[in-house]
């Protein structure tokens, strides 16, 4: 793997939330949220951090970003240590990685014109509000592509694709190298989403950011990433540049979610993979592999042994393709690995 190029470098990030009860409400157990997660973010690309609700995607973004303290591991920018700040340390960090949420008309303050949010950032990190003479404010709208009698209007006077607009122009206001991307279109019409999407895409390639992008919709994901991350339970069971992970899935539960991904031809059918069973609870999960209570191809080892990604006993068969050494391997955690077809035009590391 080469890191000369990485960004962010996660190393056994977990993140536990304690359930209290009994007659004192001592700590009874975890929510074991993120359990154990690493991961390499790239300059100038996107990862793609895909997996159903509850599996931890959305509390790892925000463990990223400092909203939440780490149970345990390491969250390193360009090789420091971000994940032990203090508060003040914290804003700081705050004019280098921001963050993009799930519902634009829950992160907006309701009571604010647009012009009031934008301008939060030059208050709090005492910022000068012109540049080279140009109205900053009027520049973002534009960017973004609001017209400009949006800055003395409030959101809830906008629709849910503008609002989403003004949580993109808030996030690039202060010039970010990092955003994080949390669903930031599963709150929208489908008619929008694509909008949005090719916005994001724009602005990246225009500002040379680095993203992490968290969705349950593959499709999504697929339009806008270079590296995808799956995650199940709070954990990272397959990894891979996009174009390796859509074509040759390995992990059965990657299968699964990609067979579940709409084909827009009624001609061409696809063979769907239904997983039964609901998600475990991250409470109480599952001895040895925590897929193997819904895998279709569990065996004995899967219910004892848990799998560890890109290595097994002995020699772990991690794959890469033979034209692109640089850039990671395309790995799973899964004792049936060794089991998958491996094309001729791959190899084995």
């Amino acid at each position: 793997m080469n890191l000369d190029s990485s960004v962010l470098e996660l190393n056994g990030v977990k993140k536990y939330f304690p359930v209290h009860g009994g007659i004192f409400l001592g700590r009874k157990e975890d929510v074991r949220a993120v359990d154990g997660v690493s991961l390499v973010i790239r300059k100038g690309e996107t990862l793609g951090l895909v997996g159903e609700s509850g599996c931890g995607k959305s509390t790892l973004g925000r463990c990223i970003a400092g909203l939440y303290k780490l149970t345990d591991g390491t969250i390193k920018l360009h090789g420091e240590d971000i994940s032990r700040l203090k508060s003040g340390e914290l804003k700081a960090l705050r004019l280098r990685m921001q963050m993009i949420f799930q519902d634009p008309f829950e992160s907006l303050n309701s009571r604010h014109t647009v012009e009031e949010i934008l301008q939060e950032k030059y208050i709090i990190h005492k910022l000068p509000q012109k540049k080279d003479g140009i109205d900053e404010i009027s520049a973002l709208l534009q960017k973004v592509g609001l017209p400009e009698n949006a800055r003395g209007k409030f959101p809830h006077e906008f629709s849910g694709g503008q609002r989403q607009r003004i949580g993109i122009a808030r996030a690039i206001s202060l010039d970010p190298e990092i955003i994080i991307c949390d669903e930031p279109v599963s709150a929208l019409d489908v008619s929008v989403q694509s909008q949005i999407l090719n916005l994001l895409l724009a602005l990246q390639k225009e500002m040379g950011l680095t993203c992490l992008l968290i969705s349950h919709d593959l499709s999504v994901v697929r339009h806008l990433s270079d590296h995808i991350a799956v995650m199940y339970l709070g954990k990272i069971v397959e990894t891979g540049r996009a174009e390796s992970i859509y074509e040759n899935p390995l992990h059965p539960y990657t299968q699964a979610l990609i067979s579940a991904i709409p084909i827009p031809d009624p001609e061409v059918k696809r063979n769907r993979i239904i997983l039964k069973g609901d998600i475990p609870s991250p409470r109480n999960p599952p001895p040895g592999c925590r897929f193997h209570t819904r895998c279709p191809h569990a065996m004995d080892i899967c219910r004892k042994q848990e799998p560890i990604l890109g290595e097994f006993p002995g020699k772990y068969p991690g794959i890469k393709s033979d034209e692109d050494e640089k850039h990671e391997a395309h790995m799973a955690a899964c004792h049936l690995l060794f089991n998958l077809h491996v094309d001729k035009k791959r190899k084995y590391i």
